[in-house]
């Protein structure tokens, strides 16, 4: 029994079970033993256990009591703690957001990146140019010019130095890539009548037309925009 239910049973015993006692004309002198015995008895009684503090109550100071125990640094207890726990709680939502999705714009890819020059096609640069070089071999220069150009066309995109949308045309694809490849804006305008000629006229291909679009394209994989062409 703790020293405030001792003092709280003292007062209500003053209160209620001396009058009592008076009123029984019992001994107002008794013996260690008897006023035990009494205290017992009378802190059984309904109004002093009402008065004990709950299991919730007991459990609710605890947690208090060790929270307050806590400190960091020059922290002072429950605000550092509860700043500190919320923090590294953003920081793990954040973690592994970017760990299921990956980063904002470079993982996931736009409606329009589905579509090149009219036609759903989620292929990548390479697989285009791969896919091309298949065709290629098996003598289907149409497909093989058709997809070499659209490689060009994605690769460009995937830099991000063309922006293609469901109606960008080969033509106009052609003008956005000379702004950051002046050198190789005539054979691209070039590549864009090829591929107009044969993916849509449905004119006959040649192996000189693919030849021409496969060493452009390989040029300008690897070739170095000109980014201050292009803004001016």
């Amino acid at each position: 029994m703790t020293l405030e239910s001792l003092t709280a049973a003292t007062q209500l015993l003053q209160k209620h079970g001396f009058t009592r006692l008076a009123a029984s004309e019992v001994p107002v002198d008794p013996d260690s033993e008897q006023a035990t015995g009494w205290l017992i008895d009378e802190l059984s009684k309904a109004p002093y256990q009402a008065a004990k503090p709950t299991l919730f109550d007991r459990a609710s100071k605890a947690v208090s009591d060790w929270l307050a125990s806590l400190t960091i640094g020059e922290g002072t207890g429950i605000p550092t703690v509860v700043s500190i726990v919320l923090i590294a709680l953003i920081a793990i939502a954040i973690i592994a957001a970017i760990t299921v999705y990956g980063l904002p714009r470079l993982n996931r890819k736009s409606h329009h990146d589905d579509v090149l020059f009219g036609d759903a096609d989620g292929r990548t640069a390479a697989q285009l140019r791969s896919a091309a070089e298949q065709a290629a071999a098996r003598g289907d220069l149409a497909s093989a010019i058709s997809d070499m150009f659209r490689s060009i066309a994605r690769g460009l995109s995937e830099r991000t130095l063309v922006s293609m949308t469901p109606g960008t045309t080969a033509h106009g694809f052609a003008v956005q890539a000379a702004q950051v490849l002046p050198q190789h804006a005539q054979e691209l305008a070039s590549s864009a009548d090829t591929f107009d000629l044969v993916r849509y006229m449905r004119k006959p291909a040649t192996h000189d037309q693919y030849e021409q679009l496969r060493m452009l394209e390989s040029r300008v994989r690897a070739a170095t925009p000109d980014l201050v062409e292009a803004t001016s």
